[in-house]
């Protein structure tokens, strides 16, 4: 099971993810990249890993630069998984961005039917994709997806399939259920094949 460090006192679901970003956005006009952190738990790297994740893949992805940032905020979390943090740090410059209340709440709305399908289908499966040493190296791959992301933002498609990838290898970590993380890394050879496609 992913430790304290990783899960902290957060939500445990992608249903109870999905309803603290609905909560976030009902703060204000604009939602800063830290008010979401503070309402997830800054000890919740799971969490917050797939919710950057998950907003690559909602209409949020239409703000221009949104899927480079939502890469560097995916990598930034990885690499902290990697070497073990107890407490998530981030920038104060990546922490300010902000994105529409109301683009966040249409993306918590689309995502409601999604993340209860992908609760209630869980289960503790194929338990060595999760256990170490294989849970750092998800998170590894994590952060190469979204150092990726930024250089892919002008190649359709790449960075929303890309962040379809880490959210199923976010939600691997999560539930612990390993059949995610082969769903995941499938993900990653479609967005290999796309981008090598289209360049």
């Amino acid at each position: 099971m992913p430790d304290r460090s990783e899960r902290g006192d957060g939500p445990s679901s992608v249903g109870e993810i999905v309803d603290r970003l609905a909560d976030a956005a009902e703060r204000g006009e604009e939602v800063a990249l830290e008010n979401i952190l503070d309402t997830l738990g800054r000890a919740s790297f799971v969490p917050m890993l797939m919710a950057a994740a998950l907003a690559v893949v909602t209409p949020l992805s239409g703000i221009p630069l949104f899927s480079s940032l939502c890469g560097i905020t995916i990598a930034l979390i990885s690499a902290q998984m990697v070497i073990g943090r107890d407490c998530l740090w981030m920038p104060r410059w990546l922490g300010r961005r902000t994105v529409p209340a109301a683009r966040l709440k249409t993306a918590t709305d689309a995502l409601r039917k999604p993340a209860g399908w992908l609760d209630r289908n869980s289960g503790e499966r194929l338990r060595p994709l999760v256990s170490p040493p294989m849970d750092r190296v998800i998170s590894l791959i994590c952060m190469l997806c979204g150092l990726t992301m930024p250089l892919l933002e002008l190649v359709p498609f790449t960075s929303s399939i890309l962040g379809t990838a880490v959210a199923f290898l976010s939600l691997t970590l999560l539930v612990q259920d390993g059949l995610f993380a082969l769903i995941g890394f499938s993900v990653i050879g479609v967005a290999v094949g796309v981008g090598i496609y289209v360049i």
